[in-house]
């Protein structure tokens, strides 16, 4: 997701989001990527993983499969249901190779649908023209697919990017932002509904359930898209909802704040009402708050913070167990001045303990060899020290990688790396 979603020579689809809202990510003292994700717009059980040969239970192995842009998968927009079906089935199987037990499938990129969804078109980058239907169901395949092969399915989902891009007669003509021109609000860009909105609220949440209750996911998964990423001399044009919502609270990020914290909150309970036991994860940027700014924050100097830019209070959500396992995107390498990963994670780890929450670090795989990256990326090696460092927390239940283009692909042999290092043997589901 996630998603920071997201920079280096493509931006992040977050996991997942992306170019510009990734370069905001960066440091503003630093050169080099701080954000999460490349789109183009992401000891056994509770040791946090086996060294080579140990035992992997509860511990999360994990990978995103990003369909925004067609980032990972469908490769290309309008090939047949049956080369979909090969592409999506080999990225399964790359999964198994790799000794994962866990795949985060974007089912929900841009206000739109990867299954026969009542509520929102079918997506563009199935067929190359949303609200066309591909012939097949995706998630449904995935899941069944998924589960044959012993690996968990987590149905990731971005709650308010309806297009990248402004105009809404690019949409089909049923989208639900076309019939519904009051919920929406350009921006960097891109259309967003409004976060402010009780009825996008209460919308949005029951197009995402609807694939709660036709499938048997594993999981429900957000990425780091609340509020959008800033852009810079732009302002998000929230105030007929402010003006109208807003007089109870102290200032509008506090407001802001608050409408995010009903989402998650709400979502949260309605998949514990809807399908018992199936988990809620979030992978928010990796940064809630620099110290400079709340001593309760990260020695960090991150150009973007979630609490303050996207309005996202995820260390409560955590601490509260709203959730029952965050992700964040530590997508810089140990050593980084601005945002080190050695600092990062025990910040995280701090976080959680104690809680009901687990805490899962999510890994930038797709900067493993980038030439656009710091030096530090250019060594195979630099994630499987990442491993290492996390066996010393507890709390550090397990990693995600983004993405299944390089688990599958592994350029540099970064991710054998990883398997050769930590996963000896193949991964029981996460606990």
């Amino acid at each position: 997701m996630s998603s920071q979603r997201r920079q280096g020579a493509r931006v992040r689809v977050s996991r997942r989001g992306f170019a510009a809202a990734a370069l905001a990510a960066l440091a503003t003292t630093t050169t080099g990527s701080a954000a999460p994700r490349p789109a183009p717009d992401r000891g056994a059980g509770a040791a946090g993983g086996p060294g080579r040969g140990g035992a992997a239970t509860g511990e999360m192995r994990g990978m995103w499969v990003a369909t925004v842009t067609n980032r990972d998968w469908p490769s290309r927009p309008g090939l047949s249901a049956g080369r979909q079906r090969a592409e999506l089935l080999a990225h399964l199987d790359a999964a198994v190779r790799a000794r994962l037990n866990t795949v985060m499938l974007q089912v929900r990129p841009t206000a739109d649908a990867l299954w026969p969804s009542p509520h929102e078109p079918w997506s563009q980058y199935l067929t190359g023209t949303q609200g066309a239907d591909p012939g097949w169901d995706p998630l449904g395949t995935a899941v069944a697919e998924a589960h044959a092969r012993g690996l968990h399915l987590h149905a990731w989902f971005n709650p308010y990017r309806v297009a990248l891009h402004t105009d809404p007669a690019r949409l089909a003509a049923s989208h639900p932002a076309r019939r519904n021109p009051g919920w929406v609000i350009p921006y960097g860009g891109k259309l967003y509904y409004d976060p402010g909105l009780p009825e996008v609220r209460a919308f949005v949440r029951e197009a995402m359930l609807d694939a709660v209750r036709r499938y048997p996911v594993d999981g429900v998964h957000f990425d780091d898209y609340f509020y959008p990423y800033p852009v810079a001399g732009q302002t998000f044009d929230d105030d007929a909802a402010y003006d109208r919502y807003g007089a109870a609270f102290p200032d509008r990020a506090a407001w802001r704040r608050d409408n995010v914290d009903r989402l998650v909150h709400e979502t949260a309970e309605a998949i514990r009402t809807i399908r018992p036991g199936t988990r809620f994860g979030i992978s928010p940027f990796g940064v809630w708050r620099n110290a400079d700014v709340d001593p309760r924050g990260s020695a960090t100097r991150a150009g973007v913070q979630s609490y303050d830019d996207l309005h996202a209070d995820t260390r409560k959500w955590a601490r509260e167990n709203w959730i029952d396992y965050i992700c964040p995107q530590l997508y810089w390498n140990i050593g980084f001045a601005a945002a080190d990963y050695a600092k990062l994670l025990p910040w995280w780890a701090d976080v959680v303990r104690g809680s009901g929450t687990q805490l899962y670090a999510g890994e930038a795989l797709y900067k493993a060899g980038d030439p656009a990256q710091p030096a530090a990326w250019q060594d195979p090696a630099e994630l499987s020290r990442h491993l290492t460092l996390a066996k010393r927390y507890p709390e550090a239940r397990g990693h995600v990688f983004f993405a299944a283009r390089e688990v599958a692909a592994d350029p540099v042999g970064a991710m054998a790396r990883v398997v050769a290092d930590h996963y000896g043997r193949p991964a029981g589901p996460p606990s």
